[in-house]
This record gives structure tokens, C-alpha cells and sequence, in this order.
């Protein structure tokens, strides 16, 4: 398998950088992981909030892998437990689907034309996360679903 996330905004602080680097080592294992940052664009620099949405959204596409599925985190897409988000990556697996490329857009969200590009929304569950733990929540969630997968122990 070959997992890529493409993040608006770098991660600032060590302590996030710290977990992303452990779950994407750990990740290692299982397949490819590839980070890709855009930049963060500030709306009062761009002329607003569409603008700024829409150049994160160029970039974002720009990074994307041509023949990835694209998994969009987006607070109204679907909510899976941990237990059937590993089914689900198993069954895109079983379909060919083996180039995952998962998009965590920026402060005030993502461009049509990047809500266009995903195949499939996925939800950590309607409460708002920084942009910079839902990385981690997601890195986290892969490697568990991976584990999970294999039939490893993981914690419950």
C-alpha cells in the first residue's frame, strides 16, 4: 500500500512533528507513507476567504498522486469505527485500490474543485479538531487499521 497525506499548513510545534514522524515510522511497515504540506494561505492576504481556498485547493491538487484514491477529512463525511475503517481500506485493497491519498484541508476548509476530486469523505465524528491532531488522529488510525488487518494486537 502507498498512503499519502496532503495537509494545508506545516506542523509548527515539535511535539506534533514528534508524533506525525512515530506513526509514519511505525506505518513503514505496512507501506509507503508519504507526507506532502501545502502552504496555508491567509485570506486577508489573498483577498479572501474563497481566494485563499481556492489557491490551498490548486496546490492540493497539484500534490495529489494522478491515479490515487482520495480520501477527504471533512467533519460531514462518514464515520466509521476503527474496526470498519480497517474493513474499508482492506476493500478498496481488494479493488485495486492499493494508492491512498488522504486530504486535510485548511482553517476554513477546501475548495469545490478539491470536494470534487475525492472519491469518498471521511469523519473523525462532528467535533472540530486542529488541523495539526487530526494528522495525528489520522496517522494513528491507519497504523490501527493496518494492525487490525493483520490480526495484530492493538489497544482497544
Amino acid at each position: 500500500m502507498r498512503y499519502t497525506v496532503v495537509a494545508v499548513g506545516k506542523l509548527k510545534e515539535r511535539f506534533w512533528r514528534d508524533a506525525c514522524a512515530e506513526y509514519t515510522k511505525r506505518l513503514g511497515a505496512y507501506g509507503k507513507v508519504e507526507i506532502r504540506e501545502v502552504a496555508d494561505i491567509d485570506p486577508a492576504r489573498a483577498g479572501g476567504v474563497e481566494a485563499s481556498r481556492s489557491r490551498e485547493g490548486e496546490e492540493i491538487l497539484s500534490v495529489i498522486p494522478e491515479r490515487s484514491h482520495v480520501i477527504l477529512l471533512a467533519i460531514d463525511g462518514k464515520q466509521r469505527s476503527s474496526e470498519a475503517f480497517s474493513e474499508h481500506l482492506d476493500e478498496l485493497a481488494l479493488r485495486g485500490k492499493s494508492d491512498l491519498t488522504f486530504v486535510i484541508g485548511g482553517s476554513d476548509g477546501v475548495s469545490p474543485d478539491v470536494r470534487s476530486r475525492a472519491d469518498e469523505t471521511f469523519s473523525f465524528g462532528p467535533i472540530t479538531l486542529p488541523h495539526n491532531l487530526a494528522r495525528v488522529v489520522l496517522l494513528e488510525q491507519v497504523y490501527r487499521a493496518c494492525k487490525i488487518s493483520r490480526g495484530e494486537p492493538y489497544h482497544k
